[in-house]
């Protein structure tokens, strides 16, 4: 497996896959033949469907300029997609072509350039299951964090701290934000009204409901207005993680050494995903995003609490176990509806799934390995219309409403 630092990028919202993929792509062609005139760029797939509300034909233009760029949304081609997420990229001079890449945009901000080792990067992780880390770990005597320290060495705890300020930052921002997020869909800013919505009679799991959650809107509000962000896997479930682990430093006061550790523990089970199955939306639905961002944030509060190696894995496992089958239908092709309030959820599940290691870890029957193939075999099965092409499920629907409001 690659380095936590090719899972936890840092980046502009609102995708990963459709802005931070194809702007980096555009980057990589550009590098190659400076010397074009002109740049064509077509796409397809769900970058097609999708793609203008997640403005990725404005990332595209603005990472070619200041050189002549055209983006042209073209559908599904006549020929079988290596991936969901494809784009052929084109360039000319003096009305010659002198250059051409296919490129998929696989998710977490990471391309594949058909043909070519390019943005290739080695493995740093001999171990490719939860298992075989969880034998490795036993045998040595050390945590999963302590695995991670040990293949990457200390250096990546300087890399993982300034992901932490960065996320907070971002909460920060986002909790000082208002108004409406562009787009047309008339979406408020709430982040900054939950934060201070305090109640006279609030419980203390009232409270933490409401500051987990409002913590998750800030990200997931910053990643919609094209905000900097850190994946945890992707842009579109990026909220998941910092909001709990923000929740955790200032309810129990953990130091960022601890929250270091805990973002470790995390990257593993991102890294696990990845690897073995897929973070993309547009390829296996949000189970794969969203799913994925609510078993790394379990693992990070076991970490936390220094819990057992089973109980870490119990966690991830039932997070990703009760969202399996969860689709991706942004509707108007906007990371805002579902995707803010999803964010808030899933990082109240990853509380429930702590809490629910803490007693039931010996009682499990599932693995984390199994349930991430499970994962992938099924959003390989789902439709397309449910995988970020905004054609069916809750884009559908609203849409059809626009349609007969506007009439």
């Amino acid at each position: 497996m690659e380095s936590l630092r090719y899972l936890y990028k840092i980046g502009r919202g609102p995708s990963s896959s459709h802005t931070m993929g194809p702007e980096r792509a555009a980057h990589l062609f550009k590098n190659k033949y400076p010397q074009a005139d002109k740049y064509t760029v077509y796409l397809y797939g769900s970058l097609s469907d999708t793609g203008k509300g997640h403005k990725t034909d404005v990332a595209i233009i603005e990472a070619l300029a200041p050189t002549e760029a055209e983006v042209i949304f073209a559908g599904m081609p006549s020929f079988p997609l290596p991936h969901e997420n494809t784009m052929d990229f084109h360039a000319e001079k003096d009305g010659k072509e002198i250059g051409f890449a296919r490129i998929m945009s696989v998710g977490g901000g990471n391309i594949v350039v058909e043909g070519s080792k390019a943005d290739v990067h080695e493995d740093v992780y001999p171990e490719h299951s939860f298992a075989e880390i969880a034998e490795y770990c036993k045998e040595k005597r050390i945590r999963l964090s302590d695995y991670v320290f040990e293949r990457e060495g200390i250096e990546i705890g300087a890399y993982l701290l300034r992901v932490w300020n960065l996320m907070k930052q971002t909460i920060q921002d986002g909790l000082s934000a208002s108004g409406v997020l562009d787009g047309g869909l008339g979406v408020e800013r709430k982040a900054k009204y939950l934060y201070k919505q305090r109640h006279i009679d609030e419980s203390d799991i009232t409270k933490e409901n409401r500051l987990v959650c409002a913590y998750a809107f800030a990200v997931s509000e910053q990643n919609a207005g094209g905000g900097i962000v850190v994946t945890a896997p992707t842009c579109g479930a990026c909220a998941v993680l910092p909001s709990v682990l923000k929740y955790m430093q200032e309810s129990r006061g953990f130091t960022d050494d601890y929250i270091v550790r805990a973002l470790a523990a995390a990257g593993v089970v991102g890294n696990l995903v990845k690897t073995n199955a897929s973070i993309s939306g547009a390829e296996c639905g949000c189970q794969a995003e969203i799913g994925t961002a609510c078993s790394m944030a379990s693992a990070a509060l076991c970490e936390l609490f220094s819990m057992e190696l089973d109980q870490i894995e119990y966690a991830a496992e039932v997070a990703m176990e009760h969202m399996l089958g969860l689709t991706c239908d942004p509707v108007c092709g906007l990371v805002q509806i579902p995707c803010i309030e999803r964010n808030a959820v899933a990082a109240m599940r990853a509380l429930n799934a702590l809490s629910l290691a803490n007693f039931l870890s010996s009682t499990r029957k599932i693995s984390f390995d199994d349930v991430v193939e499970t994962m992938y075999r099924t959003g390989k099965d789902i439709s397309s219309r449910y995988k970020e092409t905004s054609k069916g499920g809750l884009a559908e629907i609203e849409l059809k409403k626009m349609n007969r409001e506007r009439k």
